[in-house]
């Protein structure tokens, strides 16, 4: 009997480091031919353009516009093709430098209470007061009317003078009725959007976004990039269809009333508005 190592403690370690692993845009790839799926087919499901698409599954990330859009993208691609998008995420964060790190409370928290006091002008209270002022107006000058035909009245009798029969005397003005105030405009008025139409504004007061933006017939009315401070508006006679890239990034007002849903920051989320008041549909 022999001492020593047997051929089976001889055979070589099967490797298992990261190098031997295949990259995430092989995955994602390799999962995407398992499906039976197209790079076109993949874009029109995930509306992520097929330049995009082609550059993830070589492990070219720099189209994407960032490590968020990047994170978003590579989630909505592994969703489409079946795959559980965590394992992904996790080894992208490990390539490049970690997950983009959260927004501190306290500072969100302060956007939250400094938020309202960027809005536009209150409009209504600017109406109701222009209102007070023109019946206070009428009122005085009705007043200031009446009351100097009675100081030339009590002046007449005074001295003793008779009015002319031949000259009928001049009717006393007549006190003006308040009028009722209107009633204040709605917030559609307000923001002048058509009721019969939908109307669709994206800004990016936080940060850039990719979005797409479709009219009810499928028309693409955007697709592109809508940097920091910029924003565009969409109108349709029924319904507007939106892709948001990071939904976290960009504020929404739908026939002139602001949307309040806290989007999270690399968020990808599909949206439909129609007529009247905000209604995801």
């Amino acid at each position: 009997m022999s001492i020593g190592n047997s051929p089976e403690d001889e055979r070589p370690f099967e490797d298992v480091s990261e190098e031997a692993r295949p990259s995430i845009g092989r995955v994602l790839k390799d999962a995407r031919l398992a499906a039976g799926l197209t790079v076109d087919e993949v874009s029109t499901a995930t509306r992520v353009r097929v330049a995009i698409v082609h550059a993830i599954e070589s492990d070219d990330f720099a189209p994407c516009g960032g490590d968020v859009y990047a994170r978003g993208h590579i989630r909505t691609l592994a969703r489409e093709v079946h795959l559980d998008p965590a394992p992904l995420l996790a080894r992208y964060d490990a390539e490049h430098g970690g997950r983009p790190a959260p927004t501190p409370a306290a500072p969100l928290f302060e956007a939250e209470r400094i938020r309202p006091e960027r809005r536009g002008p209150n409009w209504t209270a600017a109406m109701v007061a222009a209102i007070v002022v023109v019946i206070g107006f009428v009122g005085f000058t009705a007043f200031k009317g009446g009351d100097s035909g009675d100081s030339s009245a009590k002046a007449q009798a005074a001295e003793g003078s008779t009015p002319s029969t031949s000259t009928p005397a001049s009717p006393r003005p007549q006190h003006t009725k308040p009028a009722a105030p209107k009633p204040a405009p709605s917030d559609s008025a307000i923001a002048a959007a058509p009721q019969d139409k939908v109307t669709v504004q994206v800004s990016a007061p936080n940060g850039r976004s990719w979005i797409s933006a479709k009219d009810h017939n499928g028309r693409m009315l955007f697709d592109g990039l809508l940097n920091k401070g910029e924003s565009k508006t969409f109108q349709d006679s029924t319904k507007i269809n939106l892709i948001l890239g990071d939904a976290g990034a960009v504020q929404l007002y739908v026939n002139g009333k602001k949307i309040e849903d806290q989007f999270q920051p690399g968020a990808v989320e599909r949206l439909t508005y129609t007529k009247g008041d905000p209604q995801i549909g």
